[in-house]
């Protein structure tokens, strides 16, 4: 995850009307939250102080240094006294970062029997944070507000959620997809506006023939694979027929010399992410399988048949993830289970699932795959751990972009799977089968998905705040018409918001 370490920026609101000595207190208090949130476990990233703001055009100032610093990911603000909002006008214009308005007060309790109008003056967050509020609601300014005293750790969980959609929101912003191929011919869902997907989320997307990867995988060196080959027997239960004097050691070692050719391409393209197809391998003996997976658990997105959309969203979610318990996934919606008590759904891919997901130790194995007209496959097989988790898809309307999410419950599998060669999660939908894929065809959501057990919905809704496109959330609480009423709504508004 070779990102810089992201920052966001504290400012503080205030003005010149109570003298130097409320300034003073003003700038102690403000740097007390400051050292509170930067030693907060729940915020992953660096929480930098700016001089108490005072005046439009150090308001500014502030917001354009924020836009031009790198590793400024997002701004903070605080309106400590009464902070009037029309000094903001400007910097709110100009500033392009994604912002969080923190509405609280330095003290937690109120010292009753001391409160004058000195105390009074100096502690007007209940109202300053509202004159705020007016002027970014009048400018239409999206953001995420957070209520509560800076030291409540729900406060800050909320904080650090919004930290990682705003380093979700910076990584999107010129990531790079390479597409070996195009999409599986005929296929809707994975077409897309790749212009519109730039211009909304700044990702990349471009195409390369698949004899670039080819061509770099003539030449990988033995010691290489020998290298390689050595890792995937230390790090997974290989099977006997594709250790060195097994059988099928050679594919094995195919599947090696296409990981370092996979690997090489991508870190010279500067791509994060990639897709591959099937229907498109030219001299590729294997379709990549074992190389895939094991760059997805390092960080990098995928999508399968051409699907640049799922490429960039696990991406996406690989870098709001990071540092967090339980894996992220390109994942599939395969097949049902409704004789259940509780009807479930069996996940998987053909090849590619990250085994940042799986429950323990993955098996390398062997097996034939019926579709691509090539070698059988090497991939990692395992099963994902029980617990909550989500599975969310990004598709394109026409008129604009949709994030679709589902929450969900992991289970272990009702039994054995010993002729599934692939890795699997299992799960049941929230509410359940019947209404959250009833809600999610409604919605249009893709067959791939990027399944995650280290992120909640709340990642989700600040991130697409930030990016300003619409997320349809499928939980506890959905009922299909109401869904749909909502569906409904969101498209007369984005309709419009797109001519505001």
């Amino acid at each position: 995850m070779d990102v810089d370490k992201p920052e966001v920026w504290f400012l503080t609101g205030s003005q010149s009307l109570y003298g130097e000595d409320a300034l003073r207190k003003v700038e102690e208090q403000s740097s007390s939250i400051v050292r509170g949130l930067s030693e907060s476990a729940a915020i992953p990233v660096s929480v930098t102080p700016k001089p108490v703001l005072t005046t439009p055009d150090a308001i500014r100032q502030a917001c354009l240094d924020a836009n031009a610093d790198a590793r400024c990911v997002g701004v903070v603000t605080w309106m400590h006294t009464f902070s009037p909002a029309k000094m903001w006008i400007a910097g709110l214009t100009a500033l392009q970062k994604p912002l969080l308005h923190l509405h609280t007060q330095h003290n937690l309790a109120l010292p009753w029997a001391e409160i004058d109008m000195d105390f009074m003056n100096l502690n007007q967050s209940a109202h300053g944070d509202r004159e705020f509020g007016y002027l970014a609601t009048r400018l239409r300014h999206r953001r995420k507000i957070v209520v509560g005293h800076w030291g409540d750790p729900e406060v800050q969980r909320r904080i650090g959620t919004w930290t990682r959609a705003a380093c979700g929101w910076r990584e999107a912003q010129g990531l790079r997809i390479a597409r070996l191929g195009d999409n599986m011919r005929e296929v809707a869902v994975t077409e897309g506006d790749k212009v519109e997907a730039q211009i909304r989320l700044g990702v990349s997307v471009n195409g390369y023939g698949v004899g670039d990867l080819t061509g770099r995988a003539s030449q990988v060196e033995d010691v290489d694979i020998d290298l390689l080959v050595k890792t995937y027997e230390d790090e997974y239960d290989v099977v006997p027929e594709l250790r060195k004097g097994g059988a099928r050691h050679d594919s094995l070692r195919e599947a090696a010399r296409i990981e370092v050719a996979l690997r090489g391409f991508l870190k010279d393209l500067g791509a994060k992410a990639f897709t591959d197809t099937f229907e498109d391998l030219g001299k590729l003996r294997q379709l990549p399988g074992i190389a895939v997976q094991r760059l997805m658990a390092e960080g990098y997105g995928f999508g399968a048949e051409g699907d640049w959309m799922a490429a960039a969203l696990v991406r996406i979610m690989k870098v709001m993830a990071a540092g967090l318990e339980g894996g992220t996934s390109f994942m599939e919606d395969y097949t049902y289970n409704f004789a259940a008590e509780v009807p479930q759904v069996l996940g998987a891919h053909m090849l590619e699932i990250c085994p940042s997901i799986a429950a323990g130790r993955p098996s390398c194995e062997i097996h034939p795959l019926a579709i691509g007209a090539r070698e059988d496959p090497v991939r990692l097989v395992f099963t994902a751990p029980p617990g909550p988790g989500f599975v969310v898809a990004l598709l394109d309307l026409g008129t604009r972009l949709r994030l679709v999410a589902n929450e969900v419950d992991v289970i272990e599998p009702e039994e054995d799977l010993p002729k599934l060669p692939v890795a699997r999660a299992v799960w049941q939908p929230r509410p359940n089968l019947a209404a959250a894929a009833e809600a999610w065809l409604m919605a249009g959501g893709s067959h791939h998905t990027c399944f995650s057990q280290a992120l909640g919905l709340e990642v989700l809704d600040d991130f697409a705040e930030i990016a300003g496109i619409e997320l349809a959330a499928i939980g506890n609480d959905t009922l299909p018409h109401r869904f749909r009423d909502e569906l409904r709504w969101n498209q007369v508004y984005y309709h419009l918001a797109g001519a505001l």
